[in-house]
């Protein structure tokens, strides 16, 4: 065979190639809107959830072949909310005006989550499913109808998490303690909720002072805070200012004593403070329950995320927001924001035949959907099942900071905490 030949059966085989490719991908792109925090304080949260919504929907793609979800390939456009309000309801609002998405995965942070339902997606009746969110107040707007159901979220409520926190800290030898904490929703309510149980617990506060984000110098807050000489800090707040306001407070002489909120166990402000002065440091973060999702996202993400590990703040939660909102396209069978909301509940109720993460796992998702059998996805977190406020309910997890690295060092379950608030003052 003489070479020219041996060129055109490769120009052949190329083209075969290319049309087997371009036959197991669909034609079109669902396009899901997300409006994280890639820069701010809470940038790190934003980078390492936008990865995680990359690795879901790769996987999801993988999983459907040519038929897609829907009939398409999943995508998504992610717009930075700078860890400003103001900033993510103008980013929503394009995704939602202009690009016409039914659904959007974000915010991080409570205090951008609350403007864009309540100015954004509820009113214009777009899906929004929140990977990290935590703040009672989306409870409340929710339980007076103000969400009208198109809020949903993948991490549990600070109403709880204070609860969690306030045990955790008497636990640990922690009977006083001054508080420092962020001064926007997430952060008062956090601090609302802890007072609570802590001083109901036999807990006392010296002191609480708040902060505000993005601050050049924390002196003052921290020499206020320093007044009283309190035995222990609770931080509360986020990894960017954290690293500055915690080496303050080390730098003036404070205890290293310190309780830390979730999202704190993150390497970047470890590194920054100074592992050195972390070895009593302790903190609580929304739990998970392992399964075989959990093990796929070990593997998978950190081979993937351009140097994050699995355990990155909001990584997790961001995975499981992607994979069920995907899911809940294919239940829908179409992309519109009604149908998928009611999709959502579809997918992660009790009944249908369980499934897990990757793409073996969501290809059996899906055959089950296309079978019209009921399927129920149980993630990196574990089993969950949002209720009418779209909350979750779940384990919490309590640990430590030991020579750099977090170390998990047991479990608060969610019956525990609620049991625990039944019996606090209203």
């Amino acid at each position: 065979m003489n070479s020219a030949a041996r060129s055109f059966i490769a120009v052949l085989v190329g083209a075969a190639f290319a049309q087997a490719a371009q036959a197991q991908t669909p034609p079109c792109t669902h396009t899901v809107g997300m409006v994280v925090s890639l820069t701010g304080a809470a940038g790190r949260y934003g980078q390492a959830a936008s990865k995680s919504v990359e690795l879901a929907f790769d996987d999801l793609n993988q999983a459907a072949g040519a038929q897609g979800i829907a009939g398409c390939k999943l995508g998504f456009d992610v717009r930075d909310a700078q860890s400003q309000g103001s900033v993510a309801v103008d980013q929503a609002r394009q995704l939602v005006d202009l690009k016409k998405v039914p659904a959007i995965i974000g915010g991080i942070i409570s205090s951008v989550s609350v403007p864009m339902v309540t100015s954004v997606t509820a009113p214009a009746g777009v899906v929004q499913i929140s990977p990290a969110s935590s703040t009672p107040s989306l409870t409340k707007l929710a339980a007076e109808g103000k969400t009208k159901g198109w809020f949903f979220r993948t991490i549990t409520s600070d109403a709880l998490q204070g609860t969690a926190a306030a045990r955790y800290a008497l636990d640990r030898g922690f009977k006083s303690l001054s508080i420092i904490y962020v001064n926007n929703d997430f952060g008062v309510n956090m601090v609302a909720e802890f007072r609570r149980a802590y001083e109901a617990l036999g807990g006392k506060i010296v002191g609480a002072t708040p902060y505000n984000p993005e601050q050049s110098s924390y002196n003052a807050e921290v020499t206020k805070t320093l007044q009283g000489d309190p035995p222990a800090l609770y931080f509360i707040g986020y990894p960017g200012d954290g690293t500055t306001i915690v080496r303050t407070w080390i730098q003036q002489g404070g205890p290293q004593h310190i309780l830390l909120n979730d999202g704190m166990n993150a390497a970047d402000f470890i590194k920054g403070v100074g592992p050195q002065y972390l070895n009593d440091a302790f903190g609580t973060s929304s739990g998970t329950t392992t399964t075989p999702s959990t093990d796929y996202f070990a593997k998978a993400y950190p081979a993937m995320s351009g140097g994050f590990d699995a355990g990155a703040p909001a990584a997790d939660r961001a995975f499981d927001a992607a994979a069920i909102l995907g899911l809940a396209i294919a239940q829908a069978g179409k992309f519109e924001a009604g149908p998928i909301r009611d999709a959502i509940r579809k997918v992660t109720a009790p009944g249908g035949e369980v499934v897990y993460a990757g793409p073996q796992g969501f290809a059996r998702a899906l055959q089950l959907i296309r079978e019209k059998k009921p399927v129920r996805y149980v993630g990196v977190i574990g089993p969950v099942q949002f209720d009418a406020n779209g909350d979750i309910a779940g384990p919490f997890r309590t640990w430590r900071i030991t020579n750099g690295e977090v170390k998990t060092v047991g479990e608060i379950t969610a019956e525990d905490v609620q049991k625990l608030q039944a019996r606090l003052p209203k």
